[in-house]
């Protein structure tokens, strides 16, 4: 693929301001958003239609450049209650996005923010007028690349060096990405789901009947407010939060959260063992993407590096256990390889449906499962919000005894 394949600017005469550089010496050039300044990460590309400032605030996209395949980003504005990022101090995020027209005005009665000054405040480097379709079509068939996207207004960029440290990044295969994104001190939450007119719900005690740790790996402001809509007081805990005193917090369930970086990384520095002490206590427990996979790790399996992940809002998953086909949010550049699994102890519970991949196990004997989607992020809108009422009747099945 040539430079020019990618970098399509048919609507502009104006010098360059940002690039893109890949680890193979390719070259996208276009105009820069967002924050000025240089940043090194894997490509990926999101299917998804909207969300984009969700997408952004997801810790899951830790030392990621996304590239929106939606043409037009920007058009709904940002306000603060969309941000998903559950630890504003956290030390990876994604890096930058790649974006085809350039950022248009906000026309949405929520928007508070400019899509590029919002940018400019989370200091994520942007790039538009890249032929988007043509880098899409370039990931799929040669897998997601190591880049560096660079804005400058001045349009004055050592190519040259921006290749080498393109080049000599390692890559997120065998980065603990976790440990940098978790939050460094318990706290709880109890604030549920948006509702129109009324803004987040605010439960009362008395309904939240159960307490859920959840082990904070990345973990989505949405999951938690999912968790709270489920009857669960919530008790955030720091990754390498050992098992014994997450079990000293009495709780009625335990909740893997999502997360970036190589699954099996974040397990041998300490999760594995974490995760396989809470299974031996009992304890019922939900995990979700990164979650999902640490779980499977645990339990013996192994996961794998994918050529171009899961990102969108539009990917079909069977559920086994209903036979149902839901529409659901992915984000994930690993998968779990279900033959891995102890078949006489684990069962695949979900599938996706657009390459088979695995997208759910459970426990045979125990009230445990995890699935590799993310069904609070309410792509169908709500198919999957059964999962957290799933958890919820675990909980209640484990406290009748």
């Amino acid at each position: 693929m040539t430079d020019l394949a990618v970098s399509a600017t048919p609507w502009t005469s104006e010098k360059p301001t940002a690039v893109l550089v890949l680890d193979n010496g390719i070259v996208i050039r276009g105009q820069g958003v967002g924050a000025v300044g240089e940043a090194v990460a894997e490509v990926c590309f999101n299917t998804a239609m909207t969300g984009y400032q969700e997408i952004l605030t997801d810790p899951s996209y830790a030392d990621q450049i996304v590239t929106f395949t939606f043409p037009h980003i920007g058009n709904v504005g940002t306000n603060p209650e969309d941000d998903e990022t559950s630890n504003p101090a956290m030390k990876a995020k994604v890096r930058g996005c790649v974006l085809h027209a350039d950022i248009t005005n906000p026309s949405n009665w929520r928007a508070t923010q400019h899509f590029n000054d919002w940018l400019k405040q989370q200091g994520i480097i942007g790039i538009c007028g890249v032929d988007t379709r043509a880098l899409t079509a370039y990931i799929r068939e040669n897998g997601m690349p190591n880049a560096v996207i660079a804005h400058n207004p001045d349009g004055e960029f050592d190519i040259d060096a921006l290749k080498r440290r393109a080049a000599e990044w390692p890559g997120i295969v065998g980065a603990d990405l976790a440990a940098q994104v978790s939050t460094e001190k318990p706290y709880e939450w109890r604030e549920g789901t948006w509702i129109w007119p009324n803004g987040f719900a605010r439960p009362r005690a008395d309904e939240l009947r159960f307490h859920v740790v959840a082990i904070d790996y990345g973990i989505k402001k949405n999951i938690l407010r999912c968790l709270v809509d489920a009857g669960c007081r919530v008790t955030v805990v720091p990754a390498d939060t050992p098992a014994e005193d997450i079990l000293a917090l009495n709780p009625d369930g335990v909740f893997l959260s999502n997360g970036p970086g190589d699954p099996a990384a974040t397990a041998e520095n300490g999760a594995g063992e974490q995760i396989r002490a809470l299974l031996a206590a009992g304890k019922p427990m939900f995990g979700i993407c990164l979650g999902h996979q640490m779980l499977a790790l645990a339990l013996g399996g192994r996961t794998k590096k994918m050529k171009q992940g899961h990102h969108g809002a539009n990917h079909p998953v069977k559920d086994f256990t209903t036979a149902k086909v839901e529409i659901t949010s992915m984000n994930h550049g690993f998968t779990v390889d279900v033959d891995s699994l102890p078949a006489e102890e684990v069962e695949e519970t979900h599938v996706s449906l657009f390459d088979g991949t695995n997208c759910g196990i459970a426990l045979k004997d125990r009230p445990v499962f995890s699935v590799q989607h993310h069904p609070e992020a309410s792509p169908g809108p709500q198919d999957s919000h059964y999962l957290f009422r799933r958890f919820a009747n675990y909980l209640a099945g484990a406290a009748n005894g």
